[in-house]
């Protein structure tokens, strides 16, 4: 799961657009225009700047093996987004955005055959370092000890093109990886529809929409609008030379079935998650308050049909 977080002051007097502020420090949040090219050489520098310390902070709520749609701790063990997990077995699964490919590793235990894309080089490396611990110091979870910890293949590419032929998989998946970040979601869409299957199943978690017209703060304050829903001009962060080193694209929960439905998916399902009880973590914007009030996240489920 590739979950932008906020720890900075820039972000605190933001609405939420951009889901948090980065943690570049020299940065400067603006709202401008970011074509395709700008955004993905933005996300790519700001994932293998920040992997580290995102991986360090969140690695032990994302687990080594969960598969976990968003902040709230929806896990698909309990949802079956993708299916009953039963059925997952010899299914081949494409996970975009897959970060450290901590939603791979629970489909490969499932007897699924993931392969987890990532534009982040750094983010494919942290990868690499957890299959290569579960594998020699016996960290695995117990499903996924008796699967003898199956490795994940694992891509760096962009999501807007994806260097797989037509019709290679059954199933695809993004938990808060690339969508939020790319400026033309339905090219990404397009290609995610090439390469399924008919009947393939394309489901992908993103922050919920209404959230950008809130400030990113996960105390009272938060809960005040603060900006325009409707107000799609990207969120930028910028270093000294008006060049972006962050980029996330806003859509309204209207224009996100619109992008589904021009890319020829048809949407079965639309998940809003309720925060849990027992969930009692902050994660930058996200927490218990504003989750018993408002959505943080919307899980679209999408099918090419046959």
């Amino acid at each position: 799961m590739n979950q932008h977080d906020d720890s900075t002051d820039t972000a605190s007097t933001n609405a939420e657009a951009g889901t948090e502020a980065a943690w570049d420090d020299d940065s400067v949040a603006v709202r401008r225009d970011a074509g395709d090219a700008e955004s993905s050489r933005a996300s790519r520098g700001w994932w293998d700047r920040n992997a580290d310390e995102y991986q360090g902070e969140h690695g032990a709520f994302l687990g080594d093996d969960r598969f976990v749609w968003g902040p709230e701790g929806l896990d698909e063990a309990e949802a079956g987004l993708l299916g009953p997990a039963a059925e997952l077995k010899g299914r081949r699964v494409l996970e975009i955005g897959a970060g450290a490919a901590q939603c791979s590793r629970w489909l490969a235990a499932q007897g699924a055959l993931p392969v987890a894309l990532d534009l982040s080089h750094r983010q494919l490396q942290h990868a690499l370092r957890i299959g290569a611990d579960i594998q020699t110091q016996g960290q695995a979870s117990p499903e996924v000890t008796q699967s003898a910890a199956p490795e994940v293949a694992l891509v760096e590419a962009d999501a807007g093109v994806l260097p797989f032929a037509d019709g290679s998989f059954d199933l695809a998946c993004s938990a808060y990886g690339a969508v939020p970040f790319v400026a033309d979601p339905v090219r990404v869409f397009r290609e995610v529809h090439r390469v399924l299957r008919p009947g393939g199943r394309w489901v992908f978690s993103v922050t919920h929409p209404i959230r950008w017209a809130f400030p990113d703060e996960p105390g009272p304050e938060g809960l005040s609008v603060a900006a325009s829903y409707f107000d799609r001009v990207p969120y930028v962060e910028q270093d000294e030379r008006g060049e972006a080193v962050y980029v996330e694209h806003h859509r309204t929960l209207g224009d996100r079935v619109r992008d589904v439905v021009a890319a020829g998916f048809r949407l079965e399902d639309l998940v809003e998650p309720e925060w849990p009880a027992w969930n009692t973590q902050e994660w930058g914007g996200w927490s218990p308050l504003r989750g018993g009030l408002i959505p943080g996240t919307a899980i679209f489920v999408c099918r090419r049909d046959p």
